[in-house]
């Protein structure tokens, strides 16, 4: 039984699939240091259930798009998010760090599938300035995930271990699995049977990179992003380790900092439709290298507190709430017949330098706040240059490319 893509039901589906990505990381950091002693290794060698499901994350992103485009969206999320749940088991019952590092690749590999393939579904319902409206919405629903799943795996990681947050991953991939086999209609019926051979492929993407306003959004909501996996990549070190919370009190300065993220995506969906799209990315990337500066600021003189860390970042993530929805639907709206390559280039560059930074931060931890300060504060910036050299002179994105 399939019901109608513009039902609430596929809506709350999509926000499900979407999800896949940020929760996947969100509910295990607070057991980052568990893992760390259970399997008797060191914070470079733990960091790597991180960094290696980012980069498999982003690389496998390239893929998934054109499958999309060439044999339809619902196919492709079923195989995804089937190799995501079984993936999320083979976590449960790792033995040692390799074996869990092995099992994220291959959740990574799967779960990328459902943040692609949704953006694609969204932009093949909507069009591009309904696509803003709708993306900022689903954001604010899809942060109640990684808002409260620090906080429920850090209570989780006390009172069972760590390997009860996969146990919870594996549920939420079989509920959306099964979501995709009973109610997801197909949305992409005009396929392109030549969208996944590789020689169109990089015609595509090409072609893609060639659009002045679809780099400038890509580049300005990657940088914004990274900023954010700089902070998971750290901060569970730098609340636990140096600061001197509990896994549990972690997840609940995780969860602050979501919120922010939220209140950003509602101030977006409130306001794109009267200053459109090109106005919220700018306010989110001014307001994200302020944050990222001042978090910077304080690390430097020397103000270890949790309000020193925690103010700055959630202000940053009220910025990232405008960027990330409206860049979104900025540079995959006026591509209707690729959306799913767009989506594809648009989430590999995201993940891809996010994972380079997070990687950077994880090897740079000093027992201080200043190296994770100091990137969120590169990204913000960057992130804010990447608006004002690339996009504040292209026209608003139109339905479609000419």
């Amino acid at each position: 039984m399939t019901i109608r893509p513009e039902s609430l039901a596929i809506t709350i589906l999509l926000t499900m699939l979407t999800a896949l990505g940020p929760i996947s990381t969100d509910l295990y950091l607070p057991s980052l240091p568990s893992i760390q002693a259970a399997f008797l290794t060191d914070v470079p060698t733990v960091q790597l259930t991180l960094s290696v499901y980012l980069i498999a994350f982003a690389v496998c992103q390239l893929v998934y798009g054109p499958l999309s485009d060439r044999f339809g969206r619902r196919r492709v999320l079923i195989l995804g998010v089937g190799i995501y749940a079984a993936a999320s088991v083979a976590c449960v019952f790792a033995q040692s760090v390799e074996q869990l590092v092995a099992a994220r690749l291959f959740q990574a590999l799967g779960g990328c599938s459902g943040v692609v393939v949704a953006r694609a579904v969204v932009r093949d319902v909507y069009g591009a300035t309904r696509a803003a409206k709708l993306l900022s919405y689903m954001g604010t629903a899809m942060a109640l995930a990684p808002a409260l799943g620090p906080i429920l795996g850090g209570y989780l990681t006390v009172a069972f271990g760590w390997q009860a947050n996969f146990v919870v991953l594996s549920i939420f991939g079989g509920a959306c699995l099964m979501g995709l086999i009973f109610l997801l209609p197909e949305t992409h019926h005009d396929t392109d049977p030549t969208a996944f051979n590789p020689p169109q492929m990089l015609r595509n993407f090409k072609s893609l990179l060639g659009h002045g306003g679809y780099r400038g959004y890509l580049f300005t909501s990657a940088f914004s992003y990274s900023g954010l996996f700089a902070f998971i990549s750290g901060s569970s070190f730098v609340f636990i380790k140096v600061l001197g919370l509990t896994a549990d009190q972690y997840g609940y300065c995780f969860a602050a900092i979501v919120l922010g993220y939220m209140a950003g995506t509602q101030i977006g969906g409130r306001s794109v439709t009267r200053f459109g799209i090109k106005a919220m990315v700018q306010w989110g990337a001014v307001i994200s290298a302020v944050a990222g500066l001042a978090m910077a600021a304080f690390a430097i003189m020397g103000v270890s507190s949790v309000a020193a860390v925690l103010a700055p970042m959630i202000l940053y993530m009220v910025g990232m709430g405008l960027v990330l929805p409206n860049s979104a639907a900025g540079s995959i709206g006026p591509f209707p017949k690729m959306a799913g390559a767009a989506s594809s280039l648009l989430g590999f560059c995201q993940y891809s330098i996010a994972a380079a930074i997070g990687y950077a931060v994880g090897h740079a931890f000093n027992d201080s706040q200043i190296p994770m300060a100091l990137a969120i504060a590169f990204m913000g910036l960057a992130s804010f240059l990447c608006y004002f050299l690339m996009i504040r002179g292209v026209s608003e994105p139109a339905e479609e490319a000419v």
